[in-house]
């Protein structure tokens, strides 16, 4: 045991007493608390969406701080790989996951297998599971899970923060982010670095090579694309575009108005990722407006029609994704950006909220008055 961990203990003890004390009347599962991993990262924001969801349908949300504290009430943990853990399967709450990517057998990746292995022990442990594609549907069932309790589940878009780009909002985003205006700029937001640092170490589920590749052979034919990249732990990306002599920007944007107006600075989205929850760029460029080259990975497979909503190539084929990016370079396609705000528009996050409350009630107790 470290010193850090002993001195943190009796700040515990109190935290433990004095949730006790504020919850110690509430019935069991009459609150919901939304968990995810404490890293102000995806899963967290997931974890707040929810909440406001429960709140809308009329559930009671308790503050996520207090969830390893309080006893015999309902938590829904973002992430498996935080819901995996003995804290929380030894644990006297009723319990429901995400699940939303880590197949097993993945070179490189042995904590997807651990999560697997562990799901496949207990899968009764958990009231509900929510996957948000057709592939980790069917591996949750593989590990045991009751069909019932199984929740497709997307994961929605905000909106309000993903409004469509027009001339005065690119030329804006153009100027913010310090990008030519006739430049082609490729965009790609995610996280693709192992870690929370520089992230030099490419984290290969999220396909960084691949991106790098395309972005490589794309810049054969389109002297003056430009890249620009948002998300903490690029460095790899960073470092191969700057190897190849690739102009880019890295923003790691400070809200979601932020990331809106990197959409609105972009010609082309671009995903090239091997496993996916999501991811959620898929939505949030087709809700505003920007043409989306993804691989056929996590709901991506789900939501998007080839050529009619965006545009959709194998795993791992870096030549596709390049060639759908030259090709929509110089051309404008207007229908294209119309259906794929359409498609966004059903999966807005308040369009959910049927789908969560078939979940939730499965769980937590709403209540009466």
């Amino acid at each position: 045991m470290t010193a850090r961990s002993v001195a943190a203990r009796p700040a515990r003890l109190v935290m433990r007493r004095y949730v006790h004390i504020r919850t110690r009347a509430w019935p069991d599962t009459s609150r919901l608390f939304a968990v995810g991993e404490r890293t102000s990262w995806s899963v967290d924001e997931d974890a707040r969406h929810l909440e406001a969801t429960a709140r809308r349908l009329g559930y009671a949300v308790g503050r996520s701080g207090w969830a390893a504290y309080a006893r015999s009430q309902s938590v829904f943990l973002t992430s498996h790989f935080e819901a995996l853990q003995r804290r929380w399967l030894e644990s006297s709450h009723a319990l429901a996951t995400a699940y939303l990517h880590g197949r097993p057998s993945t070179p490189g990746y042995p904590e997807f297998d651990r999560a697997y292995e562990t799901l496949s022990a207990s899968p009764e442990r958990f009231a509900a599971v929510q996957v948000t594609h057709g592939e980790m549907r069917d591996l949750v069932l593989g590990a045991g899970v009751e069909a019932s309790t199984v929740h497709v589940i997307p994961i929605g878009v905000d909106l309000e923060h993903f409004p469509v780009a027009d001339a005065t909002r690119r030329a804006a985003a153009r100027s913010a982010f310090d990008l030519p205006a006739a430049a082609f700029v490729v965009g790609s937001f995610q996280k693709d670095g192992v870690g929370w640092g520089e992230g030099l170490e490419p984290k290969l589920v999220k396909g960084p090579d691949v991106l790098v590749a395309s972005l490589a052979r794309a810049h054969r034919d389109v002297p003056e694309l430009h890249v620009l990249l948002t998300g903490p732990a690029r460095g790899y990306v960073r470092r191969e575009l700057e190897r190849l002599g690739i102009p880019y920007r890295h923003v790691v944007a400070g809200s979601r108005a932020d990331l809106g107006r990197a959409y609105h600075a972009v010609d082309v989205c671009l995903v090239a990722s091997r496993q996916e929850g999501g991811p959620k760029a898929v939505l949030e460029s087709m809700a505003s407006g920007i043409p989306l080259v993804t691989t056929r990975v996590g709901q991506a497979a789900d939501l998007v029609e080839h050529g009619r909503t965006g545009w959709l190539v194998d795993v791992e084929d870096s030549e596709a994704l390049a060639r759908w990016v030259i090709a929509i370079h110089g051309r404008e396609a207007p229908e294209v950006v119309e259906e794929a705000r359409s498609t966004a528009e059903r999966y807005a996050l308040q369009s959910l909220d049927p789908m969560w409350d078939d979940l939730l009630a499965t769980f937590v107790e709403r209540p009466t008055s």
